[in-house]
């Protein structure tokens, strides 16, 4: 039996069998969280859906500074962590179609599958956790709880609210150093609470990160359109077209809210926050060591691209939230107004390189894009949820969302078109505008019915509607300046609008019976929704012209919405006198019409289709037991086998070598072909041992283990795509405290660990082409992203009040 199958079936016999009982140490009760993600208080072992949460203790405990800290133990999702400049993409259960690498764009997306929520808005964050209550992780679509609709999961942020109970001040410092990094780190922050009399708080944090990144720009070009990036034969002739810069992936993030809590009567809370995130990041945190082109060396933690690229994202968020105590029922009233702005620049000349266009005959040929998005979006969620304590319950909610975004993106290639005889002075060669015009609605809610203290039943429902109004236009300055007799500085943009609408109705089936008062099983059946969107390319003219032309195909302009199945059986149980908490499922979700990543024939411009049906079955467990008073061990393990179950035509553009355009191909999925960005085993494991205390100091030491199978970065490993090594990271920490401070040392990735997270295109990349003059012209683009290196740090906390 392969391990794989053996795993699973060694998951799936825990859920059934009982657990022998060993004698242990008394007053080893595991501590339970509450939580609201069910709309109710209760704990995760009483919520009959899968569910995981972490505490504000463990977060600052483990000195988790964002999700995917918190991914790496939680069982069933998996985050393909690219640092700073590329965001993090969330995968539940396998469910992901795209390759994973850097992103070829802008956007503050973290993969369309998971809703995040701040509080009870929904925004697209990876926020900083500071001053946190809690997060919460919801496996499954939840679309008939929330009002932002889910595909296979949500997270929620669950910050501190402003407390009436008296002021408060939290001072928090770290500093910390990467083995290959020159220089320290550090982030600082606080947070203050103060009451305004009875009825009246504030509450406020604000936390300034400066890390120093680890990742060398080994080959950053001089000057653009100048020096000849591809002098790389000799240290002199590197020395003379290009420069080092080291640590080149640094970010700076400011990040903080403003909370004000208004309560004129018992059965009113009115709570209006104003959230902020800055994050400024110098490049990318990748490696171009699999590049073997290159006749200059390029090590494991160095970048060959050459052109720096920097990144900005600005999220604000003012949220109101109340809740209003009806007696028969809770009424709750969540209104947001977010908005959202970047700027980013990337180097574009492996890509038009690649397109031969014959970009690669100008010997000095560097080509950057710089992007603009802007973005706004209104929500508004109305949610009842009623009080009885009879064996009838219910939920009944409305979703409004109003979106609108704006993105530019502007190719720039110095000294091309002099190179052609022309004159360009902006050296402007390609600019695209792409506006969205998006409103969602929903109605949504559960009615759920105790037929017995010990048995219930769900239902839920969701109508949605939504209606995408989108205008596009794509324009070749340059070509058209000097070859189309138009004018040195003209751009002229033809919009094409488009759109599309769509309406339907999502249901789910719930029932939970508890064996006893410890032990919970459960059965889900439900289903998620993703609306579609324009891929906000120019449509391509008829018949296509001779010259260069990235255009889109009627095929290609836009994609349409994709649904999944959820089929799970969980339990929830506790055993030894709840000294010992195992949780586990097993689950099979079917995916129609997925989203997956592709190109445009023309061009390749990055673009989403649709595919044809996919599926994820396997299974998750989680357990905590606290040996002694001191003694607690936690752990999981998640199994997820996600393939496709029917034929994708042309589902990864692929080429041939030699050459790249000329012998483009596109790869078909098959049935039974292995989806990217997630692996099929993943687990972890955490220890924290409590020493009796020294001169009335508490010493808590720490270790922790999160191990990830291997990951193929494309479908089925096709198109020349990689299967990633898997790999373990070993944490440990030492932390000393009291009532009034803690300090704590720790190291991250013990061993150094060097791991690869994802890939940008292929070794069939790897290819070396010729410029007028016949000096080679290298190609840098496969690249993948890595997980920093070891690091060292501490951290301290001060507190005063509270």
């Amino acid at each position: 039996m392969s391990f794989t199958r053996a795993a699973l079936f060694a998951s799936i016999s825990l859920l059934a069998l009982p657990i022998a009982t060993p004698v242990l140490a008394q007053d080893t009760t595991v501590d339970e969280i509450i939580i609201t993600a069910t709309r109710r208080d209760t704990t995760v072992q009483d919520a009959p859906i899968n569910i995981a949460a972490i505490g504000g203790d463990a977060i600052e405990a483990q000195g988790f500074s964002n999700l995917a800290d918190i991914a790496a133990y939680v069982p069933g999702i998996h985050l393909v962590d690219q640092g700073g400049r590329d965001g993090n993409r969330i995968i539940v259960r396998g469910l992901n179609a795209d390759p994973i690498g850097s992103s070829e764009g802008v956007g503050n997306g973290t993969g369309g599958m998971v809703a995040t929520y701040l509080g009870e808005v929904p925004i697209v964050l990876d926020l900083k956790l500071n001053d946190m209550e809690r997060v919460e992780v919801l496996l499954g679509p939840q679309g008939t709880l929330y009002g932002a609709g889910t595909m296979a999961g949500a997270v929620r942020y669950i910050p501190k609210r402003p407390s009436f109970s008296g002021p408060e001040l939290v001072l928090r410092g770290e500093a910390y150093g990467y083995k290959e990094a020159d220089s320290a780190s550090y982030d600082v922050g606080l947070t203050f609470n103060m009451p305004l009399g009875d009825s009246f708080a504030v509450r406020g944090s604000i936390d300034y990160l400066d890390d120093s990144g680890f990742i060398d720009y080994a080959y950053v070009v001089r000057e653009i359109g100048v020096s000849n990036p591809d002098a790389l034969g000799s240290p002199a002739a590197i020395a003379a077209n290009t420069k080092r810069v080291e640590d080149a992936n640094t970010e700076e993030t400011l990040s903080g809210r403003l909370a004000f809590r208004w309560q004129p009567i018992e059965a009113v809370d009115a709570n209006l926050t104003w959230y902020f995130q800055n994050q400024q990041v110098g490049a990318r945190q990748i490696s171009s060591a699999r590049v073997k082109t290159s006749p200059a060396p390029i090590g494991d933690y160095e970048s060959a691209l050459r052109v720096l690229e920097p990144n900005e994202r600005d999220n604000n968020l003012v949220a109101l939230e109340v809740t209003a105590d009806l007696g028969f029922a809770t009424l709750t009233s969540a209104t947001g107004l977010s908005k959202y702005k970047e700027t980013g620049q990337r180097d574009q000349t492996d890509l038009l390189i690649g397109l031969e266009y014959s970009y690669e005959l100008f010997p000095s040929f560097t080509a950057f894009t710089r992007e603009d998005v802007d973005e706004e979006s209104l929500n508004q969620e109305i949610r009842l949820v009623s009080s009885s304590d009879g064996p009838l319950s219910w939920i009944v909610g409305a979703f409004y969302n109003k979106y609108e975004g704006n993105a530019e993106s502007r190719e720039f290639t110095p000294g091309y078109a002099a190179f052609n005889g022309g004159v360009r002075p902006d050296n402007l060669e390609y600019y695209s505008v792409d506006r969205v015009n998006l409103t969602e609605q929903a109605i949504f809610g559960e009615i759920s019915y105790r037929f017995t203290d010990a048995w219930q039943v769900t239902l839920g429902a969701r109508k949605y509607a939504y209606e995408l109004k989108t205008a596009s236009a794509v324009d070749f300055p340059l070509y058209n300046s000097v070859f189309g007799g138009a004018g040195p500085d003209d751009i002229t943009l033809t919009f094409e609008d488009g759109g599309q609408d769509d309406d339907g109705w999502l249901f789910k089936f719930n029932t939970s019976y508890d064996l006893t008062d410890d032990v919970l099983i459960y059965a889900t059946i439900s289903e998620g929704y993703r609306i579609g969107n324009s891929n906000g390319v120019g449509p391509c003219p008829n018949p296509l012209p001779p010259n260069q032309i990235a255009c889109g195909l009627p095929s290609e302009m836009a994609y349409f919405p994709d649904k999944t199945k959820n089929y799970e059986l969980g339990i929830h149980s506790q055993w030894l006198d709840r000294r010992l908490t195992i949780n586990g499922a097993i689950f099979l979700v079917e995916w129609t019409d997925p989203q997956v990543a592709s190109a445009t024939e023309n061009g390749l411009i990055p673009i989403t289709k649709n595919g044809e049906a996919a599926e994820s079955v396997g299974a998750e467990l989680d357990f905590r037991l606290k040996l002694t008073p001191d003694l607690t061990i936690r752990g999981n393990y998640s199994y997820a086998r996600a393939e496709l179950t029917k034929t994708t035509l042309n589902l990864i553009p692929s080429i041939n070598p030699p050459g790249f355009q000329s012998t483009i191909s596109y790869e078909h999925g098959e049935p039974g072909d292995r989806l990217p960005g997630a692996p099929e085993n993943q687990g972890s494991l955490y220890i924290e041992y409590s020493a009796p205390p020294i001169a009335g100091l508490n010493v808590d030491f720490a270790y922790g283990l999160s191990a990830t199978g291997d990951v193929l970065t494309r479908t089925g490993g096709k198109g020349g795509g990689l299967t990633l090594e898997g790999y373990s990271i070993h944490d440990a920490s030492i932390r000393v405290s009291n009532d009034a401070w803690d300090a704590t040392v720790y190291v991250s990735n013990i061993w150094n660990t060097y791991a690869e997270t994802g890939a940008r295109s292929t070794s069939r990349h790897n290819q070396i082409v010729s410029d007028i003059n016949g000096d080679p012209v290298y190609a840098r683009s496969f690249y993948t992203s890595v997980l920093p290196p070891r690091a060292v740090g501490v951290r301290f906390t001060r507190r005063f009040g509270g």
